[in-house]
């Protein structure tokens, strides 16, 4: 989560995270700029892309939204139109030594000119990343690879791209091996005493911060808005969700941040959090939105083997009336459970 912490995006920004799956560092992201703010999430691989949008749905993430390009050639509004991103996430494909204590093959998988591609393809991401920063604002590139032709000798190329290094403060708790290349202020994270190594580093682009000038028209008209009335049925105060919108395509519901609607054009597919699905005229809540089980009757369990039980597929009793049920652990929300003659079952349906 060092990347993240480096970035250190402010609340109510916008982010793009260019290669994001598994969605630990969107996840993040998207908490630090809360509900305000919006993150883009892309992975160009689509196995990839389904873990990542698991991830951000399990979070509850309604601020993310995700798309799959590859990162090299994202389709988005240069800074220089006017629009971009003042802070930007770039975790390229690595070699990976850093995790070696745990995956020794990737010592064998990647060495002497099987590197060559991933170091291309690391300085078009960088290339394509310097192209979306506006001036003023913040990019950090990081690895979990110690090979120094990865990082520190990226950061020099990302010097030539006319990226300024931002010099980052030792992080507190963490041993850090002195950079290579005569960089500094890079973050070369020790992989002894079986930790996993990792790199960080931090550019702004120099120049004069402009408006942001928001995209014309709707991204997303093809889309139909879900009726405030349907909302509230579903237990979901309209004035509860962050600024943006649900819509519908087909019969599934997706809120769509504000920001990303200002800043991703039409022509790029993308997609929103998944809200549930629209039926009949009313809004199906999926089972892992936990802002829409309010007002439902609780059922709160605190044994482990019960909720693992619940979670696998058996049913429960759970002694509440009418159809669903917010299902609690200690008091913390984690969904919706369906209740049929007074038994609670999970379904991710």
């Amino acid at each position: 989560m060092l990347p993240p912490v480096a970035l250190a995006p402010a609340e109510g920004a916008s982010v793009l995270d260019m290669c994001a799956s598994p969605g630990s560092k969107t996840g993040l992201l998207a908490q630090m700029v809360g509900e305000r703010g919006m993150v883009i999430g892309n992975e160009p691989n689509h196995a990839r892309l389904a873990t990542l949008r698991r991830n951000i749905h399990t979070l509850n993430l309604l601020q993310t939204v995700t798309c799959s390009w590859p990162g090299e050639s994202l389709p988005l509004p240069e800074a220089d139109a006017g629009q971009g991103f003042d802070f930007i996430l770039l975790d390229p494909p690595c070699s990976g030594w850093g995790t070696a204590e745990k995956n020794p093959s990737v010592l064998d998988l990647w060495k002497n000119e099987k590197i060559r591609p991933l170091i291309t393809i690391q300085q078009k991401l960088l290339r394509r990343a310097a192209s979306l920063l506006r001036p003023g604002g913040r990019l950090v590139y990081s690895t979990c690879t110690t090979n120094v032709d990865e990082n520190e000798a990226q950061t020099l190329f990302a010097r030539e791209l006319g990226l300024t290094a931002v010099p980052l403060p030792p992080p507190p708790g963490f041993i850090l091996a002195p950079p290579q290349l005569g960089q500094k202020g890079v973050w070369r994270v020790d992989d002894s005493d079986a930790g996993q190594g990792f790199f960080v580093a931090a550019f702004t682009k120099p120049g004069q911060p402009v408006p942001f000038t928001p995209q014309e028209g709707p991204a997303a008209a093809a889309g139909i808005s879900v009726p405030a009335s349907a909302l509230l049925e579903a237990g979901i105060s309209p004035s509860s969700l962050p600024p943006g919108k649900a819509v519908i395509f087909g019969d599934k519901v997706h809120f769509l941040p504000k920001a990303a609607l200002e800043r991703i054009p039409a022509s790029l597919r993308w997609q929103g959090f998944a809200l549930g699905k629209f039926a009949g005229g009313r809004l199906l809540p999926s089972p892992r939105l936990r802002r829409s089980i309010a007002g439902l009757p609780r059922l709160d369990l605190d044994d482990i083997n019960l909720l693992a039980a619940l979670l696998q597929g058996q049913s429960l009793p759970a002694g509440l009336t009418g159809r669903e049920a917010g299902l609690y652990w200690h008091g913390l929300p984690l969904g919706r459970v369906r209740l049929k003659n007074g038994r609670a079952l999970w379904s991710e349906k």
